[in-house]
């Protein structure tokens, strides 16, 4: 463990990797397939395509592949990991969790594993996590990822969702420094709002039956408009409240990194907090909604396209179901 000493620990992003599958779904595609168009679909949410996993890819196959790439960003090896948190509402099963799968796939046999299920905000909460326990000193390294299959769980005879979700992997290395890194974070939760967007199907509530079968129950279930709303206001407020505790204001910022769910939400946004869109790192266009994946994809490719320069202030700001959504503020030290 590090012995920093007379300087407060602090959580670092060391490395990042992604990974998307090779199979693009684009909008003509799902022209053929459900009652829509380029048009309707591109005007509705600024999505142009989205990448679909094979058959046989799973999550944490995915997520092995994002955590390699994070791994060699960092400089560390998979032996160096302390522990693995995973966000996921696609895990390869209801057990052992996923994070126990990555752990094998890339031989971080010292690690401890966990999965958390946030939904859309599921990595920031993750972070929060491991911000929290490197902190503490409870241990050094984490690897922290984002992964969905959410094609395994989409009807694909719905446009209203259909339209709107893809696969892939993000995934983050965090490590103890002594210089800031992870400086505020601001997280909520409404579950009296939980039905507006759910999977109702196969948990202990609603158990797999030829019922819940033949009536789409272990399809996602979503009322657009309702979550739009909430979308925009939890975001906003949690972006602006993450700053305050960071004593920052949004003229510090220098990337707001959304969660990738509907460009018509990231504009809501950006003229909400009153940030020029031109800050905003999006990529919603060509991956769709990944879920918790969304912001550790679109972090590494900005880094990796050399966007996100050293001391740049980044927000995250990310909503999902439950409700659950969230905010934070980390000074890029790399």
């Amino acid at each position: 463990m590090s012995n920093i000493k007379g300087k407060k620990r602090s959580a670092c992003i060391a490395g990042t990797g992604s990974y998307l599958p090779e199979r693009v779904l684009t909008n003509d595609d799902l022209a053929k397939m459900v009652d829509t168009s380029d048009e309707w679909i591109k005007t509705r949410t600024g999505i142009c395509e989205r990448r679909m996993a094979r058959e046989d890819e799973a999550t944490s196959d995915m997520a092995a592949v994002a955590s390699r790439m994070a791994l060699e960003s960092a400089g560390v090896t998979a032996l160096d990991v302390d522990i693995i948190i995973l966000a996921t509402c696609t895990p390869d099963m209801v057990l052992p969790n996923t994070a126990c799968f990555v752990q094998e796939k890339i031989g971080a046999k010292k690690a401890f594993c966990m999965d958390i299920e946030a939904a859309c905000s599921g990595f920031v909460y993750g972070m929060e996590i491991a911000r929290n326990g490197i902190e503490a000193g409870a241990y050094d390294t984490a690897l922290v990822i984002g992964a969905e299959k959410l094609s395994c769980i989409v009807d694909w005879e719905d446009r209203g969702t259909c339209v709107l979700f893809g696969d892939g992997a993000g995934a983050v290395v965090l490590k103890a420094m002594d210089e800031p890194g992870i400086l505020a974070s601001a997280l909520g939760s409404d579950g009296s709002l939980a039905s507006l967007l759910n999977v109702p199907g196969g948990g202990s509530r609603c158990p797999a039956s030829e019922r819940t079968l033949n009536e789409k129950l272990h399809f996602l279930k979503m009322e657009g408009n309702q979550v739009f709303k909430h979308a925009v206001r939890c975001m906003s407020e949690a972006g602006k409240q993450a700053l305050e505790r960071a004593n920052l204001t949004m003229a510090d910022v220098n990337w707001v990194i959304p969660h990738q769910a509907n460009m018509r939400i990231i504009q809501a946004i950006s003229d909400k907090v009153g940030v020029s869109i031109d800050r905003f790192v999006i990529n919603l266009h060509k991956v769709g909604n990944i879920s918790a994946a969304s912001i550790p994809v679109a972090m590494d490719e900005a880094v990796r396209a050399g966007k996100i320069k050293k001391d740049d202030i980044l927000l995250f700001v990310v909503f999902g179901s439950g409700f659950t959504w969230g905010a934070s503020v980390l000074k890029w030290v790399l």
